[in-house]
Protein backbone atom coordinates (compact mmCIF):
# COMPACT_ATOMS: atom_id res chain seq x y z
CA UNK A 1 0.00 0.00 0.00
CA UNK A 2 1.22 3.49 -0.81
CA UNK A 3 2.17 5.27 2.41
CA UNK A 4 1.93 8.67 0.78
CA UNK A 5 4.45 11.51 0.70
CA UNK A 6 5.26 13.47 3.82
CA UNK A 7 8.38 15.55 4.57
CA UNK A 8 10.96 15.54 1.80
CA UNK A 9 13.79 13.03 2.16
CA UNK A 10 17.30 14.54 1.79
CA UNK A 11 19.40 12.84 -0.88
CA UNK A 12 23.00 13.02 -2.06
CA UNK A 13 24.48 12.28 -5.47
CA UNK A 14 28.13 11.27 -5.66
CA UNK A 15 29.39 11.54 -9.22
CA UNK A 16 27.03 14.31 -10.22
CA UNK A 17 29.02 15.62 -13.19
CA UNK A 18 28.52 12.67 -15.58
CA UNK A 19 25.57 11.87 -17.78
CA UNK A 20 24.03 9.62 -15.15
CA UNK A 21 24.58 12.28 -12.49
CA UNK A 22 22.93 15.09 -14.42
CA UNK A 23 19.93 12.85 -15.18
CA UNK A 24 19.61 12.16 -11.46
CA UNK A 25 19.77 15.86 -10.64
CA UNK A 26 17.06 16.62 -13.20
CA UNK A 27 14.76 13.83 -11.98
CA UNK A 28 15.29 14.45 -8.25
CA UNK A 29 14.70 18.19 -8.51
CA UNK A 30 11.24 17.39 -9.88
CA UNK A 31 10.53 14.57 -7.40
CA UNK A 32 7.85 15.69 -4.90
CA UNK A 33 9.22 13.58 -2.03
CA UNK A 34 12.97 14.17 -2.36
CA UNK A 35 15.35 17.08 -1.88
CA UNK A 36 18.88 17.14 -3.30
CA UNK A 37 21.13 18.44 -0.52
CA UNK A 38 24.57 17.33 -1.68
CA UNK A 39 26.39 16.92 -4.97
CA UNK A 40 29.77 15.22 -4.73
CA UNK A 41 32.63 14.86 -7.15
CA UNK A 42 36.38 14.60 -7.47
CA UNK A 43 37.82 16.56 -10.39
CA UNK A 44 34.79 18.88 -10.45
CA UNK A 45 34.82 19.67 -6.69
CA UNK A 46 34.41 23.37 -6.00
CA UNK A 47 32.50 24.11 -9.21
CA UNK A 48 28.91 25.33 -9.14
CA UNK A 49 26.81 22.66 -10.79
CA UNK A 50 25.39 25.37 -13.06
CA UNK A 51 28.85 25.93 -14.57
CA UNK A 52 28.92 22.33 -15.75
CA UNK A 53 25.27 22.29 -16.81
CA UNK A 54 24.08 25.89 -17.33
CA UNK A 55 20.63 24.76 -18.44
CA UNK A 56 19.93 23.74 -14.80
CA UNK A 57 21.21 26.97 -13.27
CA UNK A 58 17.69 28.27 -12.68
CA UNK A 59 16.85 25.13 -10.69
CA UNK A 60 19.86 24.52 -8.43
CA UNK A 61 22.57 26.66 -6.85
CA UNK A 62 24.42 23.70 -5.36
CA UNK A 63 28.20 23.53 -5.63
CA UNK A 64 29.91 20.20 -6.25
CA UNK A 65 31.74 19.27 -3.05
CA UNK A 66 34.71 17.04 -2.35
CA UNK A 67 33.57 13.57 -1.35
CA UNK A 68 33.27 13.38 2.45
CA UNK A 69 31.34 10.33 3.61
CA UNK A 70 30.88 11.67 7.15
CA UNK A 71 29.38 14.91 5.86
CA UNK A 72 27.18 13.04 3.40
CA UNK A 73 25.76 10.68 6.03
CA UNK A 74 24.93 13.60 8.32
CA UNK A 75 23.06 15.52 5.64
CA UNK A 76 21.42 12.79 3.54
CA UNK A 77 19.32 9.72 4.19
CA UNK A 78 19.70 8.37 0.65
CA UNK A 79 22.86 8.31 -1.45
CA UNK A 80 23.02 7.72 -5.20
CA UNK A 81 26.44 6.61 -6.45
CA UNK A 82 26.93 7.48 -10.11
CA UNK A 83 30.59 6.53 -10.38
CA UNK A 84 32.94 4.50 -12.59
CA UNK A 85 33.04 0.79 -11.80
CA UNK A 86 35.18 -0.07 -8.78
CA UNK A 87 34.66 3.07 -6.67
CA UNK A 88 31.28 2.36 -5.08
CA UNK A 89 32.66 -0.76 -3.38
CA UNK A 90 34.95 1.44 -1.27
CA UNK A 91 32.29 4.00 -0.33
CA UNK A 92 29.22 1.87 0.29
CA UNK A 93 30.17 -0.02 3.50
CA UNK A 94 30.79 3.15 5.59
CA UNK A 95 27.63 4.79 4.19
CA UNK A 96 25.53 1.78 5.19
CA UNK A 97 27.14 1.73 8.65
CA UNK A 98 26.06 5.36 9.08
CA UNK A 99 22.44 4.48 8.28
CA UNK A 100 22.14 5.64 4.66
CA UNK A 101 20.24 3.85 1.93
CA UNK A 102 22.56 3.41 -1.05
CA UNK A 103 21.69 3.03 -4.73
CA UNK A 104 24.71 2.21 -6.88
CA UNK A 105 24.47 2.88 -10.62
CA UNK A 106 27.77 1.12 -11.40
CA UNK A 107 28.36 -2.64 -11.66
CA UNK A 108 29.86 -3.01 -8.17
CA UNK A 109 26.76 -4.46 -6.47
CA UNK A 110 25.01 -6.19 -9.36
CA UNK A 111 26.59 -9.62 -8.86
CA UNK A 112 25.56 -12.24 -6.32
CA UNK A 113 28.93 -13.96 -6.85
CA UNK A 114 31.81 -11.51 -6.40
CA UNK A 115 34.19 -13.92 -8.10
CA UNK A 116 32.27 -13.22 -11.33
CA UNK A 117 32.64 -9.47 -10.77
CA UNK A 118 36.35 -9.79 -10.03
CA UNK A 119 36.89 -11.83 -13.20
CA UNK A 120 35.04 -9.46 -15.53
CA UNK A 121 35.95 -6.12 -13.91
CA UNK A 122 39.46 -6.86 -12.64
CA UNK A 123 39.03 -5.51 -9.10
CA UNK A 124 39.67 -7.56 -5.98
CA UNK A 125 36.88 -7.10 -3.44
CA UNK A 126 36.97 -7.26 0.36
CA UNK A 127 33.34 -6.24 1.00
CA UNK A 128 31.62 -9.61 0.64
CA UNK A 129 29.35 -9.09 3.65
CA UNK A 130 28.17 -5.80 2.22
CA UNK A 131 27.71 -7.23 -1.25
CA UNK A 132 25.57 -10.04 0.17
CA UNK A 133 23.02 -7.41 1.27
CA UNK A 134 22.58 -5.94 -2.21
CA UNK A 135 19.38 -6.36 -4.20
CA UNK A 136 19.57 -6.29 -7.98
CA UNK A 137 17.81 -3.16 -9.15
CA UNK A 138 15.41 -4.41 -11.80
CA UNK A 139 12.01 -3.68 -10.22
CA UNK A 140 9.92 -5.74 -12.61
CA UNK A 141 11.76 -8.89 -11.49
CA UNK A 142 12.89 -8.11 -7.92
CA UNK A 143 10.15 -5.78 -6.70
CA UNK A 144 9.45 -7.66 -3.45
CA UNK A 145 13.12 -7.75 -2.42
CA UNK A 146 13.49 -4.04 -3.14
CA UNK A 147 10.79 -3.17 -0.61
CA UNK A 148 13.14 -3.92 2.30
CA UNK A 149 16.50 -3.18 0.67
CA UNK A 150 19.13 -0.84 2.10
CA UNK A 151 21.56 -1.37 -0.80
CA UNK A 152 20.61 -1.65 -4.46
CA UNK A 153 22.89 -2.49 -7.38
CA UNK A 154 20.91 -0.85 -10.17
CA UNK A 155 20.67 -2.90 -13.36
CA UNK A 156 22.80 -2.00 -16.36
CA UNK A 157 21.25 -0.40 -19.44
CA UNK A 158 21.72 -3.30 -21.87
CA UNK A 159 20.63 -5.86 -19.25
CA UNK A 160 17.48 -3.85 -18.52
CA UNK A 161 16.32 -3.86 -22.14
CA UNK A 162 17.36 -7.48 -22.66
CA UNK A 163 15.96 -8.94 -19.44
CA UNK A 164 12.59 -7.22 -19.71
CA UNK A 165 12.31 -8.82 -23.15
CA UNK A 166 13.28 -12.26 -21.84
CA UNK A 167 11.74 -12.48 -18.36
CA UNK A 168 8.26 -13.81 -19.27
CA UNK A 169 9.68 -16.40 -21.67
CA UNK A 170 12.16 -17.76 -19.14
CA UNK A 171 9.81 -17.64 -16.16
CA UNK A 172 7.10 -19.53 -18.05
CA UNK A 173 9.48 -21.93 -19.81
CA UNK A 174 8.38 -21.08 -23.36
CA UNK A 175 11.84 -21.07 -24.99
CA UNK A 176 14.92 -23.23 -25.31
CA UNK A 177 17.21 -21.24 -22.99
CA UNK A 178 20.48 -22.08 -24.72
CA UNK A 179 19.20 -20.64 -28.00
CA UNK A 180 19.04 -17.02 -26.75
CA UNK A 181 20.71 -14.40 -28.95
CA UNK A 182 20.63 -10.70 -28.03
CA UNK A 183 21.50 -8.10 -30.65
CA UNK A 184 21.44 -4.66 -29.01
CA UNK A 185 22.23 -1.13 -30.13
CA UNK A 186 22.91 1.89 -27.91
CA UNK A 187 23.36 5.61 -28.34
CA UNK A 188 26.74 7.20 -27.63
CA UNK A 189 25.80 8.53 -24.17
CA UNK A 190 26.15 4.94 -22.95
CA UNK A 191 29.92 5.45 -23.16
CA UNK A 192 29.87 8.27 -20.58
CA UNK A 193 30.92 11.90 -20.78
CA UNK A 194 34.68 11.40 -20.89
CA UNK A 195 36.46 12.16 -24.16
CA UNK A 196 36.80 8.87 -26.07
CA UNK A 197 37.84 8.67 -29.72
CA UNK A 198 35.16 6.13 -30.81
CA UNK A 199 32.46 8.47 -29.43
CA UNK A 200 33.62 11.58 -31.30
CA UNK A 201 31.11 12.87 -33.85
CA UNK A 202 33.58 12.42 -36.70
CA UNK A 203 34.10 8.79 -35.69
CA UNK A 204 30.57 7.70 -34.79
CA UNK A 205 28.38 9.71 -37.17
CA UNK A 206 27.21 7.86 -40.25
CA UNK A 207 28.56 4.56 -38.94
CA UNK A 208 27.33 1.50 -37.06
CA UNK A 209 29.64 -0.98 -35.42
CA UNK A 210 29.78 -3.75 -32.86
CA UNK A 211 32.08 -3.76 -29.83
CA UNK A 212 32.86 -6.11 -26.94
CA UNK A 213 31.99 -8.99 -29.24
CA UNK A 214 31.92 -12.24 -27.30
CA UNK A 215 33.17 -10.70 -24.06
CA UNK A 216 31.08 -7.69 -23.08
CA UNK A 217 30.81 -7.14 -19.31
CA UNK A 218 27.03 -7.08 -19.38
CA UNK A 219 26.92 -10.71 -20.52
CA UNK A 220 27.39 -12.28 -17.05
CA UNK A 221 24.93 -9.80 -15.57
CA UNK A 222 22.27 -10.87 -18.07
CA UNK A 223 23.07 -14.53 -17.48
CA UNK A 224 22.78 -14.14 -13.69
CA UNK A 225 19.19 -12.90 -13.85
CA UNK A 226 18.28 -15.39 -16.57
CA UNK A 227 19.57 -18.12 -14.27
CA UNK A 228 17.37 -16.81 -11.42
CA UNK A 229 14.33 -16.82 -13.68
CA UNK A 230 15.04 -20.22 -15.20
CA UNK A 231 16.36 -22.00 -12.13
CA UNK A 232 19.47 -23.41 -13.78
CA UNK A 233 22.70 -22.38 -15.50
CA UNK A 234 22.65 -21.08 -19.06
CA UNK A 235 24.66 -18.97 -21.48
CA UNK A 236 23.42 -16.24 -23.81
CA UNK A 237 24.96 -14.74 -26.92
CA UNK A 238 25.08 -10.98 -26.46
CA UNK A 239 26.47 -8.49 -28.98
CA UNK A 240 26.24 -4.71 -28.42
CA UNK A 241 26.55 -2.06 -31.12
CA UNK A 242 27.18 1.69 -31.05
CA UNK A 243 24.70 3.67 -33.09
CA UNK A 244 25.21 7.39 -33.89
CA UNK A 245 22.52 8.99 -31.75
CA UNK A 246 22.81 10.49 -28.25
CA UNK A 247 20.50 8.18 -26.31
CA UNK A 248 18.35 5.08 -26.50
CA UNK A 249 18.71 1.29 -26.68
CA UNK A 250 16.96 -1.17 -28.96
CA UNK A 251 17.50 -4.83 -28.05
CA UNK A 252 16.35 -7.50 -30.49
CA UNK A 253 16.18 -10.88 -28.75
CA UNK A 254 15.87 -14.21 -30.56
CA UNK A 255 15.13 -17.65 -29.10
CA UNK A 256 13.73 -21.00 -30.23
CA UNK A 257 10.23 -21.72 -28.99
CA UNK A 258 9.53 -24.99 -27.16
CA UNK A 259 6.01 -25.06 -28.62
CA UNK A 260 6.06 -24.22 -32.35
CA UNK A 261 2.31 -23.77 -32.19
CA UNK A 262 2.54 -20.51 -30.27
CA UNK A 263 1.79 -17.37 -32.27
CA UNK A 264 2.47 -13.71 -31.58
CA UNK A 265 -0.97 -13.04 -30.15
CA UNK A 266 -0.50 -15.84 -27.61
CA UNK A 267 2.73 -14.27 -26.40
CA UNK A 268 1.28 -10.76 -26.34
CA UNK A 269 -1.41 -12.07 -23.98
CA UNK A 270 1.24 -13.77 -21.82
CA UNK A 271 3.44 -10.65 -21.69
CA UNK A 272 0.50 -8.40 -20.88
CA UNK A 273 -0.43 -10.61 -17.93
CA UNK A 274 3.18 -10.92 -16.75
CA UNK A 275 3.65 -7.13 -16.67
CA UNK A 276 0.13 -6.21 -15.52
CA UNK A 277 1.51 -4.66 -12.30
CA UNK A 278 4.51 -3.02 -14.00
CA UNK A 279 3.52 0.51 -15.00
CA UNK A 280 6.77 1.20 -16.87
CA UNK A 281 6.52 -1.71 -19.30
CA UNK A 282 4.24 -1.25 -22.31
CA UNK A 283 3.39 -4.26 -24.47
CA UNK A 284 2.63 -3.26 -28.05
CA UNK A 285 -0.15 -4.74 -30.20
CA UNK A 286 0.64 -7.31 -32.87
CA UNK A 287 2.55 -5.97 -35.86
CA UNK A 288 3.80 -2.89 -33.96
CA UNK A 289 7.50 -2.75 -33.09
CA UNK A 290 9.13 -0.21 -30.76
CA UNK A 291 11.42 2.67 -31.65
CA UNK A 292 13.89 4.29 -29.30
CA UNK A 293 12.37 7.71 -29.91
CA UNK A 294 9.15 6.59 -28.23
CA UNK A 295 10.99 6.10 -24.93
CA UNK A 296 13.30 9.12 -25.16
CA UNK A 297 13.32 11.06 -21.89
CA UNK A 298 10.99 8.58 -20.15
CA UNK A 299 11.28 5.64 -17.76
CA UNK A 300 9.28 3.46 -20.14
CA UNK A 301 10.20 0.19 -21.82
CA UNK A 302 8.29 -0.61 -25.01
CA UNK A 303 8.15 -4.27 -26.04
CA UNK A 304 7.09 -5.65 -29.42
CA UNK A 305 6.61 -9.37 -30.07
CA UNK A 306 6.74 -11.47 -33.22
CA UNK A 307 6.92 -15.19 -34.01
CA UNK A 308 8.65 -16.46 -37.13
CA UNK A 309 6.58 -19.56 -37.83
CA UNK A 310 9.03 -20.65 -40.54
CA UNK A 311 12.00 -20.92 -38.14
CA UNK A 312 10.09 -21.54 -34.92
CA UNK A 313 11.75 -18.55 -33.27
CA UNK A 314 10.30 -15.78 -31.16
CA UNK A 315 11.60 -12.26 -31.78
CA UNK A 316 11.24 -9.74 -28.96
CA UNK A 317 12.11 -6.09 -29.48
CA UNK A 318 12.69 -3.87 -26.45
CA UNK A 319 13.28 -0.10 -26.52
CA UNK A 320 14.35 2.11 -23.60
CA UNK A 321 16.13 5.38 -22.90
CA UNK A 322 19.52 4.16 -21.68
CA UNK A 323 19.96 7.19 -19.39
CA UNK A 324 16.51 6.95 -17.76
CA UNK A 325 15.07 3.42 -17.59
CA UNK A 326 18.57 2.13 -18.20
CA UNK A 327 20.18 4.24 -15.48
CA UNK A 328 18.95 7.22 -13.44
CA UNK A 329 15.20 6.71 -13.81
CA UNK A 330 15.43 3.08 -12.82
CA UNK A 331 17.40 4.07 -9.71
CA UNK A 332 14.61 6.48 -8.74
CA UNK A 333 12.02 3.79 -9.46
CA UNK A 334 13.91 1.46 -7.09
CA UNK A 335 13.97 4.13 -4.39
CA UNK A 336 10.23 4.71 -4.77
CA UNK A 337 9.68 1.03 -4.02
CA UNK A 338 12.14 1.08 -1.09
CA UNK A 339 10.24 4.01 0.43
CA UNK A 340 6.79 2.50 -0.13
CA UNK A 341 5.76 5.09 -2.71
CA UNK A 342 4.13 4.59 -6.07
CA UNK A 343 6.68 3.38 -8.64
CA UNK A 344 5.72 6.18 -10.99
CA UNK A 345 6.32 9.01 -8.50
CA UNK A 346 8.44 11.81 -9.93
CA UNK A 347 9.32 9.98 -13.15
CA UNK A 348 8.61 11.11 -16.74
CA UNK A 349 5.96 9.25 -18.72
CA UNK A 350 5.86 11.23 -21.96
CA UNK A 351 8.61 11.13 -24.57
CA UNK A 352 10.33 14.02 -26.30
CA UNK A 353 8.91 13.47 -29.78
CA UNK A 354 9.86 13.86 -32.60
Amino acid sequence: MDRGVEAKIPVAIIGASGYGGVQLVRLLIDHPALEVVYLGGDSSAGQPFAELYPHLGHQTKLVIEAIDLDAISKRAQVVFLSLPNGLAADMTPPLLERGCKVLDLSADYRFSDLAVYEHWYGKTRSDRDTSAQAVYGLPEVYRNKLRTAQLVGCAGCYPTASLLALAPLLKKGFIQPDSIIIDAKSGTSGGGRQGKVPLLLAEADGSLGAYGVGHHRHTPEIEQVCRDLLGRELMVQFTPHLIPMPRGILATVYANLRDPGLVAEDLITIYTAFYRDSPWVKILPGGTYPQTKWACGTNLCYIGIEVDERTGRVIILSAIDNLIKGQAGQAVQCLNIMMGWEETLGLPKLAFYP
